[in-house]
């Protein structure tokens, strides 16, 4: 198991809450500081700044309502369920975050919570030590191991793009075995997911200067189509997955044309990847130009052709439009690629 940097921010956060809780005489809140620490690490710098004003309100409506409850009805245990619901209610109704909403509950029930202490002084201690673990939260997320998305991000799309052509490879020659593709598939679903949403953090990442701002606008433009790229490859292990049966039994000289075509787009992919990376030589010419060109439209019309009754057809329409759709994002990949390292 590998601890990430978010680990050792939520670990460090807590650490200095309960200090400086401590520090300050607020004995009684150090466990209320310690979890309010832990619920505000975010895993962005921008997501930090975002929430902090967020979760200030939400430590401030927490209170007063709990406040207000043990003042007007008490606190007995369905009162602080009670007050946990309606406290939900408002924050829904203001469109914060869940872990926004979280730190309001925290005040509820910290506040709410039955101690031999004078009301008014427990409650000041618990929200004011609610209020120095998001502090120390949001420090700790601004000065310590900023994350950096733009890596994380490509070597993502390069491990998923790389298990997606390995699989095409050999789910074309009938080679691979069904319960194991299935499950692979199954884990490479996840890993697109996470893809996602490594991209939507990297994109919430702010720059200060134009230039910079500019050049990270054109790398965000890039990685979306790596990605949608990944995706119709992806579309095509499915449904080769799906069909492999039927694609056995082809015709042998379409079942020979769909390897050899499919190959030279999983070769183009791949130097594409390799291009990005800057381990393709720069000449004055495409780089590209010497690979064999894949021609799916025709091996597309040729698997049409092949069947002439209906239903057929429409088996395999879904694999030709996966193709077709996955030669074209690579055209376009290719064109923003070539685009990318000239204005370098």
């Amino acid at each position: 198991m590998k601890l990430g940097a978010r680990a050792f921010k939520t670990g460090l956060a807590t650490a200095i809450a309960l200090y400086v809780a401590i520090a300050f005489g607020l004995k009684a809140g150090v466990f209320a500081a310690a979890i309010a620490a832990v619920s505000s690490i975010q895993p962005s710098i921008y997501r930090s700044v975002q929430t902090i004003i967020e979760q200030i309100q939400a430590n401030i409506i927490g209170a007063t309502l709990a406040i207000i409850l043990v003042l007007s009805v008490g606190n007995e245990p369905f009162l602080i369920g009670f007050g946990i619901i309606i406290v939900i209610g408002i924050c829904m109704l203001f469109k914060m975050k869940e872990d926004t909403t979280f730190i309001a509950i925290i005040a509820v029930i910290a506040i709410m919570e039955s101690t031999q202490m004078p009301f008014i002084e427990q409650a000041g201690i618990r929200f004011s030590a609610i209020f120095i673990g998001i502090i120390s939260a949001f420090v700790v997320n601004m000065a310590f191991l900023p994350p950096k998305y733009e890596t994380r991000l490509f070597e993502q799309i390069n491990s998923t793009t790389n298990d997606i052509l390995q699989w095409i490879r050999v789910t074309t020659r009938h080679l691979s075995d069904q319960p194991a593709l299935k499950r692979e598939i199954e884990r490479i679903q996840e890993d697109i997911r996470k893809l996602d949403q490594t991209y939507m953090l990297f994109s919430e990442e702010r720059t200060y200067t134009r230039k910079k701002g500019y050049i990270r606008a054109r790398k965000l433009v890039l990685f979306r189509q790596l990605i949608i790229t990944t995706k119709k490859a992806f579309n095509v292990l499915q449904n080769l997955h799906r069909m492999d049966y039927e694609i056995e039994h082809f015709n042998s000289e379409v079942n020979k044309k769909i390897i050899e075509e499919v190959d030279k787009t999983l070769h183009t992919h791949e130097k594409l990847v390799l291009m990005y990376l800057g381990r393709i030589r720069k000449k004055e010419q495409d780089p590209l130009e010497k690979i064999s060109t894949p021609d799916i439209p025709n091996l597309v019309d040729q698997l049409m052709e092949s069947y002439d009754e209906e239903n057929d057809r429409m088996t395999f329409l879904p694999l030709a439009s996966n193709l077709l759709e996955y030669h074209n994002e690579l055209v376009h990949l290719k064109k923003l690629l070539v685009s990318y390292q000239n204005k370098e």
